[in-house]
């Protein structure tokens, strides 16, 4: 049990103020433009923005060692310019854009609490800018898990993959990496696809991925395929929009076919692991009715449409929780 006390209660009060400084300061890219040394003029310039709030905006962010000052002269110093620079391939900024977006539907928490009703679009429904932002930032997560799921997968006797609304093909990239005999189906919208034909058309294993472009909510899915992957999804949908899912997965799946489920797998009492509790917050101001699941939440609707042999293969707190089911 946490030791509160007045300071630490109101520390927590103030904990967003150092977080929307680090969305503001992406959102306007300041530390793309802060790689090398600028005056308050210089970069007021470049960004056209006002001078006296950029003046204050910069200096908090100096405050938290974000920027250094010197000589009237900002800067972004390594390792911080390499994660926040939209120019770095290592940039994490994608996934603060849709930290941002996020921020939006969190500001709506108290009156979602109170009415059960949230104002936001259905889940992955974003304007043009949004989607990318929220479609690349999954790539940023998933480069780091993905060659361990693949590992942890043991997919080594399954030859065709289908990964469901896998945005630009990180997951089905790792799985063909790991597994030199298999191909892989890309399922996701067409405006998803596009992105990943751009991410993609360098990839070592491009020619073994076929991209197809559909809404696994309306559209069935891609048939002939001995494993088909769920990776982060199944957290948007109610519990019946699930079944639904699952029935058009099992219909995709050879005789003796695998399903693979990647989410927050919670555990019973649903207030771990931390992560999920939080997550499912989430889900509650930007979607109808989307949750993070328990195993058993998640084996009654494998099993309502006809998947037998569920057992989760490994817990997690980064929802890289992993539950497998098999059709007969």
């Amino acid at each position: 049990m946490r030791n509160w006390n007045s300071d630490s209660i109101l520390n927590l009060s103030r904990a967003f103020m150092e977080s929307r400084l680090l969305l503001s300061g992406a959102e306007i890219d300041v530390f793309t433009h802060l790689s090398s040394p600028k005056t308050l003029d210089e970069i007021t310039s470049l960004l056209e923005s006002d001078r006296r709030a950029t003046e204050i905006l910069l200096d908090a962010l100096t405050a938290m060692k974000l920027l250094e000052k010197e000589d009237e002269r900002y800067h972004c110093p390594e390792p911080a310019a390499s994660l926040l620079s939209s120019e770095s391939e290592h940039s994490v900024r994608p996934m603060i854009l849709h930290s941002a977006s996020v921020w939006q539907r969190w500001s709506l928490l108290s009156d979602v609490v109170r009415t059960g009703n949230t104002a936001a679009p259905p889940a992955g429904l974003f304007e043009k800018e949004e989607l990318t932002a929220f479609i690349f930032a999954m790539h940023v997560v998933g480069r780091h898990m993905a060659d361990e799921i693949a590992v942890i997968a043991k997919a080594q006797a399954s030859r065709a993959l289908l990964d469901v609304g896998g945005a630009t093909g990180t997951y089905a990239e790792a799985f063909l990496n790991q597994y030199p005999e298999m191909r892989a189906t890309l399922f996701d919208r067409p405006a998803v696809i596009e992105m990943a034909e751009t991410r993609l058309a360098s990839s070592p294993v491009r020619k073994r991925i076929t991209l197809s472009s559909g809404d696994f909510y309306t559209d069935p899915l891609p048939a002939g395929h001995d494993l088909v992957l769920l990776s982060a999804i199944i957290h948007q949908n109610s519990p019946e929009q699930n079944v639904a899912l699952y029935k058009k997965c099992f219909d995709a799946l050879t005789p003796r076919g695998r399903l693979l489920v990647r989410d927050h797998v919670m555990q019973p009492d649903r207030v771990k692991p931390e992560g999920g509790a939080l997550f499912a917050v989430n889900m509650l101001v930007a979607t109808e009715g989307g949750n993070c699941y328990t195993f058993e939440d998640i084996r009654s609707g494998l099993y309502a449409v006809g998947f037998v042999n569920a057992r989760q293969i490994r817990d997690g707190g980064r929802m890289d929780g992993l539950v497998e089911a098999y059709k007969p």
